[in-house]
This record gives C-alpha cells, structure tokens and sequence, in this order.
C-alpha cells in the first residue's frame, strides 16, 4: 500500500509525520490492506494561525483493487487526533465496501467457471 501524504504551508510535513501515517494506516487498514493500492493523506489547519477545538482536518482518499476510491474526513484539536481518527472511519468504510461486494457476489458462479457446456 502506498501512501502520499500531502500538508499545507500550516502543517510540518516532516518524515516523521509521513511514518507516522503509514504506521496508523497500516494499522487501521490491516484487514483490507491487500485490496488497497493507495492511500492520500491531505492534512491542513483550517483556521490558520488562530486556534480552536476542531481546527486541524486529516482528509484521506483511498483506491481500491477494482473499486472506486473512498474518502473520508475528521476534524479534531491536533494533527495526530485528526489523523488517527480519520484511519479509523476508513477502515470502517472500507471494511464496509469490501463486505458489500463479497456479499454481493456470494453464491454466483463466475462466467469464468462455468461449464461452456452446461449452458446449452
């Protein structure tokens, strides 16, 4: 799984931040992580130099094996908080997705499998 992570002029992008968000992603993501090609991380600080509850936004975007990405966002009072509360809704979304497509296909035989003789 690769990761991108991307800040803005706000947000120190510094190496230990983009270890930092493989290590929780890879955390987070470890039930899925087979199917996920890759993960963006856009991190900024909504409000700039000013403070507040909720002003640090950790939005990831993530591309899966044959299915359309999946983003999601959080909001909370530090880089960190924000990032690792955003892995956490992924995961759970991507959890979801993998689990509808299973369910989906569950029961039906592949075109690819079947008998070219039993259709006749």
């Amino acid at each position: 799984m690769q990761v991108q992570l991307n800040t803005d002029k706000h947000v120190s992008g510094a190496l230990g931040l983009q270890e930092r968000a493989e290590q929780v992603l890879a955390q987070e993501l470890k039930h899925v992580a087979e199917r996920v090609t890759r993960v963006e991380v856009h991190l900024n600080d909504v409000n700039s130099n000013k403070s507040g509850d909720t002003d640090k936004r950790c939005q990831l975007e993530a591309r899966m094996k044959g299915l359309d990405p999946i983003s999601v966002e959080h909001r909370a009072p530090s880089v960190d908080q924000a990032l690792t509360g955003a892995a956490k809704q992924l995961g759970r979304a991507l959890g979801n997705q993998q689990g509808k497509v299973e369910a989906s296909t569950r029961g039906r035989e592949s075109i690819r499998r079947m008998d070219p003789e039993a259709s006749e």
